[in-house]
């Protein structure tokens, strides 16, 4: 892929109030308009999620999304409108070599296709939308120092073991305060743990980790929870970037708290169903 397309609204207005502009609905209809005539025209059946962001719990027909899904046009070009209007969630949406789709700034969208589906498009034109082509290709998604490690029998394995001490256990699914699960681990429930786990999904596990408040941990990200942690899935708060006072915490009702950095140290990865770790 060498051609991009950023497709943004024309009117001043939709760029700065989004989808509480009168004019939004045009906007969105001629967005919608475009990315199906390039979905068409690259010839793909589906597109791929990836880098997925979830800032607020997902509902609707977005409740199963999740990295590595395969969504058809119609809830593709949703989703697309989604990050457009700022509501999310957001995410990329990818064909390898054909076709990406990303969100942008100020209800722009960016896809990155082929030389021919641009000279097929050339012409495509728009009242409410502005759009331009350019020379250029998707940023590289290679990541620095990343965990090669896989959530396969043996992994489970050895947290069933540690299970015997307080063990928490944190999938992380999605980027965003509203991308992972808690979990407090037993032998009893390691089992249904691991089958819980979303394909792609990051997951670290601690053991006895320190949970008593203290101001230190205020300074970087840290996550919330209620007392007492009993087996299975946990009600938590992610706070990121940290807090202002401890007050801010347990005024809201949570009397434990665990620095994020805690759970870098044992990490994994969860395969694909076929067993195969295409997750970054």
């Amino acid at each position: 892929m060498s051609k991009e397309l950023i497709i943004s609204p024309r009117s001043e207005r939709v760029r700065e109030e989004l989808a509480d502009a009168g004019a939004w609905s045009s906007y969105a209809a001629a967005l919608r308009q475009v990315l199906g005539a390039v979905i068409a025209k690259s010839g793909v059946d589906f597109l791929e999620v990836g880098e997925l962001l979830v800032n607020e719990p997902l509902s609707g027909r977005h409740l199963g999304l999740r990295n590595g899904a395969e969504v058809q046009f119609p809830q593709a070009i949703d989703l697309v409108e989604g990050m457009a209007a700022g509501r999310g969630p957001y995410c990329q949406l990818s064909i390898p070599g054909r076709l990406q789709i990303e969100s942008g700034w100020d209800g722009a969208i960016h896809l990155y296709t082929t030389r021919a589906v641009a000279a097929d498009l050339a012409r495509i034109h728009c009242q409410e939308a502005i759009l331009q082509w350019r020379d250029a290709a998707p940023e590289s998604t290679a990541i620095s120092n990343p965990v090669g490690a896989v959530a396969d029998e043996i992994f489970w394995e050895t947290v069933a073991k540690v299970s015997e001490r307080f063990t928490l256990l944190c999938e992380r699914w999605a980027y965003g305060a509203s991308g992972c699960r808690w979990f407090r681990v037993s032998r009893e429930n390691v089992a249904e743990v691991a089958r819980l786990m979303r394909p792609r999904s990051l997951v670290c596990v601690t053991s006895d980790p320190a949970l008593q408040p203290r101001p230190e941990l205020l300074e970087d990200n840290f996550t919330a929870f209620v007392a007492p942690l009993l087996p299975g899935e946990l009600p938590y708060r992610a706070y990121p970037g940290g807090a202002e006072t401890l007050s801010e915490v347990t005024g809201e009702g949570f009397s434990l708290m665990l620095a994020d950095r805690l759970m870098g140290d044992w990490c994994a990865v969860v395969p694909d169903s076929d067993g195969v770790n295409r997750a970054q």
